[in-house]
C-alpha cells in the first residue's frame, strides 16, 4: 500500500464523509473551496487512486463515482504493515512501542 500524498488524502477526506459514491464534480467542488485546483487535477487524482486500489469507482451513465476502497483506519493499518514489512521482529516491536509512547491517548 503506497503513502499517500496531501492531495491524495484530500481527496480521501472528502469521500470518507460521504456516505455514498461520489462523482468528480462534487469532490472538485469541496477542494475548490479551501484552495485553488483544476477540475482535471481531481480527475487525474483520483484515477490514480483507482489504479492503486485505495478507491473504487463505478460508471453511471458517463461519470465516474468514486468511493473508499477501504476505511480510514484499514488504509493507515496497512500501510504501517506494509511499512514493517522488511524488518526484523524485535525492530517492528521497538517501532511499535515508540509509536504507542508517543501517542496521546483519547
Amino acid at each position: 500500500m503506497p503513502i499517500l500524498g496531501d492531495l491524495e488524502h484530500a481527496v480521501m477526506d472528502v469521500l470518507w464523509a460521504r456516505p455514498a459514491p461520489t462523482p468528480v464534480r462534487d469532490v472538485h467542488e469541496e477542494l475548490a473551496q479551501g484552495r485553488e485546483i483544476a477540475y482535471t487535477t481531481v480527475m487525474t487524482v483520483l484515477d490514480r487512486l483507482a489504479k492503486k486500489g485505495v478507491v473504487a469507482r463505478e460508471l453511471d451513465g458517463r461519470a465516474w463515482l468514486y468511493r473508499p476502497a477501504r476505511s480510514r483506519l484499514d488504509l493507515y493499518v496497512a500501510t504501517i504493515t506494509d511499512a514493517l514489512e522488511g524488518l526484523t521482529e524485535e525492530e517492528r516491536a521497538e517501532v511499535l512501542g515508540r509509536v504507542a509512547a508517543a501517542s496521546p491517548v483519547v
